[in-house]
């Protein structure tokens, strides 16, 4: 009976690992219809990515904003809800944050500790402003019975509708408003870099504890466990005495919050002023790396490691294959996803026989 117990045990791992093999089949297969090598297209990612320090900065630029929107969405996912409301809340974070930079800074900042505390006001400014974006959601959903799909997806619009409204209306630049956003910041007020590259030390390292404090907690404390059993079965959770309320909107709250982070890092540490696709979509791809990571806060950091360097080094897949455009980046990390959750859905399937 034991080899059969242990089988079994190894049966969704199987499940899980043969999807994700099925789809990196198609996807070779895939590439050679188009007429290119795999081990080129490869070859072409990985140059795109870190053949030069200005490139694998803008991995790392990339990898900070997907760490802590992945993170922030472990929180909503491990109780059972799909914060598809991510890109408002990485939005308002921007927008939030450019607001205590135009209040604080506009005059130009004394050199020194001044500077310091305008950009790290700025940074707790775009956190509240995503926790409480995010906990508007959350407050649809559990008060109002709104799903927190299209409450997340109401509250993307309005959020971009802010954005655009603020860059041409109050805070067009002067003489004529402009799509490629508001006034730069002054220069004193941006985030230090690794050297001339976008990478700037502090999203990383905002980036990094993040996805440690969220291991921490989900693994390791009351309340990841509270969390784990709210999203298993909302019912049996409250039946237990367990407060599924505090339980879920504490997840918006919390995940809103390090959204509302990484906009305030694209503002202070990337852009240097608010643009109206602000986000970069990189709210929504962040989905996509904890729906791969299979909600598990360990496997994040690999995956967005992963997501990023495709994203970027796909950029110059056009410029090296002619027959290969950078789309396929989006063709190979959806499909991974996909077929990741078809995995997931046999393995469930599997268990409950």
């Amino acid at each position: 009976m034991q080899p059969q117990t242990q089988l079994s045990s190894l049966t969704p791992t199987l499940y899980r690992l043969g999807a994700i093999f099925i789809s990196i089949l198609l996807l070779v297969l895939l590439i050679l219809i188009s007429g290119e090598s795999p081990l080129s297209v490869v070859a072409a990612l990985w140059n795109g990515a870190f053949g030069t320090f200005d490139q694998m900065g803008r991995v790392i630029s990339t990898l900070s904003i997907l760490l802590l929107c992945a993170s922030g969405l472990v929180f909503t996912f491990t109780a059972g809800l799909y914060n598809l409301g991510i890109e408002g809340q990485v939005t308002v974070g921007a927008i939030v944050a450019t607001w205590a930079l135009r209040s604080f800074g506009a005059a130009d900042p004394a050199p020194g500790t001044t500077q310091v505390a305008v950009i790290g006001l700025s940074i707790l400014a775009g956190a509240i402003g995503g926790m409480l974006w995010g906990l508007m959601a959350g407050l649809l959903n559990v008060y109002g019975k709104v799903s927190e799909i299209f409450a997340g997806l109401g509250l993307n619009f309005v959020a971009q509708g802010l954005a655009i409204f603020l860059i041409f209306g109050p805070w067009k630049r002067p003489g004529v408003a402009s799509m490629s956003g508001t006034e730069p910041f002054n220069e004193s007020l941006w985030l230090g870099t690794f050297g001339k590259t976008e990478a700037t030390p502090v999203g990383i390292a905002l980036a990094i504890i993040a996805a440690i404090l969220t291991v921490i907690i989900i693994r390791g404390t009351h309340f990841g466990l509270r969390l784990r059993a709210v999203g298993r079965n909302l019912r049996a959770s409250y039946i237990l005495g367990i407060p599924a309320t505090r339980q879920l909107l504490s997840s918006f709250a919390i995940c809103g919050l390090m959204a509302g982070i990484a906009g305030a890092i694209q503002v202070v540490g990337n852009y240097h002023r608010l643009i109206p696709t602000i986000s970069g979509s990189l709210g929504f791809l962040s989905l996509l790396v904890v729906m791969l990571a299979n909600f598990n806060a360990l496997f994040v950091i690999p995956v967005a490691i992963f997501f990023s360097t495709v994203t970027v080094g796909s950029l110059q897949l056009p410029l090296v294959l002619q027959k290969v455009d950078s789309s396929l980046s989006g063709v190979i990390q959806g499909m991974l996803v996909l077929f990741a959750l078809i995995g997931r859905g046999l393995a469930e399937v599997r268990g409950k026989k």
